[in-house]
């Protein structure tokens, strides 16, 4: 670096970068220094691209703000400038594509060993032996690379060159004229370029259309630290085993066989991306010649380019001040309405992709991802994080992954229920149920209710065991595991494609302070250790403070929950002694599934009333802990609305596992609620009914509900839209901005509820398990369709979003682990509580037939229905009838010495259940730690590769510079060295 500095300036570059090609080939080429490689090649092979491209920004650098017109710049044009030149130079005309496969080549088939620094290789033999290719190839790629370029270009200016990388909104009658010019007076200034174009269906609103030309382009690239392609990779490997040699085998078979896989996307429909098959570097206009310029319209993505564009947005003034300045406040005090990149075009066309080709991005994401007769292909990761950005592109690279995994939970979840249902008849606590026609059990409430034959409840225990089963621990336990994989393949996944996507030493720059947190703590100022600029700051007391606020808030609406569960509670109460002597002979009969279904329809309308006033208090205290960025402002947010709605969704869920038939008492001393009302027991087959038939119908209910939010509604309202625009306008055709403009926006939250969904979903697949084995199978097929839903919003309902970056899922992912540790404790809870695989068990080794391993051909549950059940006098209740009822409990009989006192079983029992947790818990979590300890989160092989390819770019740099330093000596007649001086 030293040396470019010292010995370089404009004038020597452009002498440089304009060197011929019949120069360099007369050339002797240079000597491999300690620092040559076999990819450094390359740099012979590139010299004549570079050299057009460093022409071509110096040329557009010397004009002010001249118009970028859109061309492809093709060898073949470069040919017929360069006409005068030797025709010996055909080393040099070899495309970038064919030296990538000469590389892949060189590294598979002859297992290439960089053996020493002192190895010698002969590059010119290298470059060759790879040009006898046949040109033919070459313009077949450039020709597919230029429709690909023509199709994508976007909307344009009105000369028909300058692409649209912005666009803003006004309206005409807004009064805040003197903000919007100083703005965009200062945006000219920045090197922008802007058109104004009224709209056709609406007169009062105006369009900024925002155009960023190259040189201004270059500049804030490199001050962003973009990082932009410069080389080909060259793959090598370090010398294979006969081991290796198997496994390649192994997996090009693999490999052959998932090319006729139907899942896997058609890649010849597919834009060459070939940034991901480079090596890439900060981009410095200083070194441009190191970067692959085929075409400087085409080099800096749509995505890159609007990420530029509103990063001078963000930081442009309007007015006179430290804190007058971004967009964003523009749009808050009303001087604009709107800021959005544009869609590429039009999601549809009326002629066959498959025969014309896609029109553009968008219209091939349409066609391949987001239509619904997609839902079973892969989702095209690649060409989503070049349209949508990085942090859309892990969102979806996460929600595929994650109903990947979801694909074994299901199957093992699926089979569970499946052995109940085929073993449901041969259960002995069903058969058992099911024939006791002369047991009596004791009425349910107090003054509707009467006796109820046991074997009135014979359908309920069928139903009961298809979820509680002896499959449900393993199940229990594999879902507990599933989650601690998923997490850490996730872990895994998400590695790969920071890397392949270029984000592993990409770091988030200083976020700009929100306007909220300026305009509040103006007044005390302190240095940003960061920056090194004076910006405001919040006293820690006060930070205290509000977050104590905060705090008790999210406490309060915690309560307001559980008092609307308590509400529920009480109806229940209420309406079970109504449905007991109800008209209907079927509510009468089926009196408490009658009471738990309206129960759980009526908490499922209170949970969505009370969501919709969750997401506004959330709002006020995030707002009211004045979060110094947007960043955390969101995470802080995120995470209120998580607490609320995991709240609000689970809370009766845990009443009914937990607490439903737990503090009822017994016959004749009943505990009632307020001295009027008796606590609801469960049914004679137990609770785990009650649980399944709570969580079955709320999460399937709120999936319909949330793909309609997120659908169906702004369908609606984007009809609604067309709708007005047809009826003011006749004959004319809308553009493209405008078209987005009737578009809806991307929720204020950005990808918060998405995540908020998900996550929530997640929560009910694992949590709450082992009483629902089918919530895995229920959330696949929900994500089936949420995957396509969500590609559709995108691609055609929405405008297009920010193109972001990120390296993570965020806050999302310690929550997720979070619901992964609650999930272990509950599944644990709800094994050894709410089901009766405890008193099962306790009974078959103490207390049935086999617990002396006398009978081993009997039953070893053997009247266990009998034994579970205990007996109370009839005489006691003043119902003018004699006998013996029955009830759920382990309390000795009326004949006895202590009648209605536990019995010795009962202990047995409770301490049976306390070991279960105990030992199911350290088991589980033994076997969570042990397999986060065998996966790392980077795989051995990537960390190796990246630290390989830090080291090669490294080296290239360097030699890159070398040479070019030698072309610039050469050029103004100084010696020539061949090592560095």
């Amino acid at each position: 670096d030293s040396v470019h500095e010292g010995s370089s300036s404009n004038s020597k570059h452009r002498v440089g970068m304009n060197i011929s090609k019949s120069e360099i080939t007369k050339e002797n080429s240079l000597k491999p220094s300690r620092r040559s490689l076999p990819c450094l090649a390359q740099s012979y092979t590139y010299s004549k691209s570079l050299s057009q491209s460093t022409s071509l920004f110096q040329s557009t650098e010397s004009e002010s703000q001249a118009p970028t017109s859109i061309t492809l710049i093709s060898t073949d044009k470069a040919e017929q400038v360069n006409t005068e030149e030797n025709q010996n130079d055909s080393v040099l005309k070899c495309s970038f594509a064919d030296l990538s496969d000469f590389c892949l080549a060189l590294g598979k088939d002859k297992d290439y060993t960089d053996e020493s620094e002192h190895a010698t290789y002969d590059r010119s033999r290298l470059i060759n032996d790879f040009v006898t290719k046949d040109k033919s190839e070459f313009k077949t790629k450039l020709s597919k690379n230029d429709m690909n370029y023509i199709a994508s270009s976007g909307p344009l200016f009105k000369d028909g060159k300058k692409r649209i990388d912005y666009i803003l909104v006004y309206r005409k009658t807004n009064i805040q004229y003197d903000k919007r010019n100083t703005f965009e007076k200062n945006l000219r200034a920045e090197g922008l370029m802007l058109e104004k174009e009224p709209a056709i269906a609406s007169p009062d609103i105006m369009f900024i259309k925002i155009h960023i030309p190259w040189d201004t382009l270059c500049k804030y690239a490199e001050r962003l630290n973009i990082r932009m392609p410069f080389r080909k990779k060259c793959y090598y490997t370090d010398g294979r085993s006969k081991s290796m040699g198997r496994m390649q085998t192994y997996f090009r078979r693999i490999k052959n066989w998932m090319a006729h896989n139907p899942m896997v996307l058609d890649k010849s429909a597919f834009p060459d991306l070939e940034e991901s098959d480079c090596y890439t570097g900060p981009f410095s206009r200083a070194r441009i010649h190191h970067f692959i310029i085929n075409n400087k319209d085409t080099f800096f993505s749509n995505a890159t380019r609007s990420r530029i564009v509103y990063h001078m947005l963000e930081r442009t003034k309007y007015e006179n001040g430290i804190s007058k300045v971004g967009i964003r406040k523009l749009i808050n005090n009303g001087s604009y309405i709107a800021a959005f990149p544009p869609h590429e075009g039009a999601y549809k066309s009326s002629q066959p992709i498959k025969t014309h080709g896609p029109q553009n991005n968008r219209h091939l994401l349409y066609e391949r991802w987001a239509r619904w007769g997609m839902w079973y292909k892969h989702q095209p990761l690649d060409l989503i994080r070049l349209y949508f950005g990085e942090k859309i592109g892990l969102y979806f690279a996460w929600l595929g992954w994650y109903t990947g995994m979801l694909i074994p939970a299901a199957i093992v979840g699926l089979c569970v229920f499946f052995y109940g249902l085929f073993t449901m008849n041969k259960s002995q606590v069903s058969q058992e149920i099911c024939k006791a026609t002369e047991v009596f059990m004791c009425p349910l409430c107090d003054k509707n209710c009467s006796l109820q034959r046991l074997n009135d409840s014979c359908i309920y225990a069928k139903v009961t065991y298809l979820f509680d089963n002896g499959g449900t621990v393993f199940f229990a336990i594999f879902m507990a595991i599933w989650a601690t994989v998923f997490l850490e393949f996730w872990k895994r996944r998400r590695s790969i494609l920071t890397y392949t996507w270029d984000l592993i030493e990409w770091e988030e720059e200083e976020e700009t302070l929100r306007p909220q947190f300026e305009a509040k703590y103006y007044k005390m100022e302190i240095v940003n250790p960061i920056t090194g600029k004076p910006e405001p700051h919040q006293p820690s007391s006060d930070k205290v403070t509000r977050l104590l606020v905060s705090v008790s808030g999210i406490f309060f609406m915690i309560s307001l929950v559980i008092t609307a569960v308590f509400g529920v509670v009480v109806y229940r109460l209420v309406v079970m002694e109504q449905f007991a002597s109800f008209k209907w002979n079927f509510i009468k009969q089926y009196w408490q599934f009658a009471t738990s279904a309206a129960a759980v329809c009526i908490n499922f309308i209170i949970i969505m009333l009370l969501n919709l006033a969750y997401e506004k208090i959330a709002y006020l205290l995030t707002n009211l802990e004045y979060p110094r960025t947007e960043s955390e402002w969101e995470n802080s947010f995120a995470l209120k609305m998580f607490l609320f709605q995991f709240v609000n969704l689970n809370s009766s869920i845990f009443y009914i596992a937990f607490f439903l038939g737990r503090f009822v008492g017994h016959p004749g001393k009943y505990n009632k609620l307020f001295d009027r009302w008796r606590l609801e027991e469960c049914h004679p087959s137990g609770c785990l009914i009650d649980l399944c038939l709570q969580m079955g119908v709320i999460m399937f209910l709120k999936q319909i509900w949330n793909n309609f939010m997120e659908l169906g509604y702004p369908l609606i309202q984007n009809w609604w839209s067309r709708h007005k625009i047809k009826r003011g306008i006749h004959d004319a055709s809308i553009p493209q901005w405008e078209n987005d403009w009737n578009l809806q926006p991307m929720n204020l939250h950005g990808l918060m509820d998405e995540y908020l969904e998900m996550v929530l979903q997640f929560g009910f697949t694992t949590i709450f398990v082992a009483a629902f084995p089918l919530a895995p199978l229920l959330a696949l097929l929900n994500n089936i369709i949420e995957i396509r839903l969500d590609a559709y919003k995108f691609v055609t309902q929405w405008r297009r979003p920010l193109p972001a970056r990120a390296t993570d899922i965020g806050i999302w992912l310690g929550i997720l682990e979070g619901i992964g540790i609650l999930a272990v404790i509950t599944n644990a809870f709800v094994i050894a509580i709410t089901s009766d695989y405890i008193p099962r068990f306790v009974y078959e080794y103490k207390y049935g037939p086999c617990a002396n391993h006398v009978e081993q051909s009997e039953n070893c549950l053997k009247g266990y229905v009998n034994n579970s059940l205990s007996f109370f006098d009839l005489s006691e209740l003043g119902m003018g009838k004699s006998g013996y009822c029955r009830y759920r409990d382990y309390r000795g009989p009326p004949w006895s010495s202590k009648p209605y006192e536990f019995t010795l079983q009962y202990w047995h029992i409770l301490a049976a259940r306390l070991a279960f947790i105990i030992v199911f818990e350290h088991l589980v979590f033994g076997i969570k730690s042990f397999i986060a300890y065998l996966i790392p989160d980077v795989p051995k092989g990537l960390h190796e590769r990246i630290r390989r390819e830090k080291y090669l770019v490294q080296e290239m740099m360097y030699e890159a510079e070398l040479e070019h330093l030698q072309q610039q000596r050469r050029k103004s007649g100084q010696p020539v060295h061949h090592e560095w001086p």
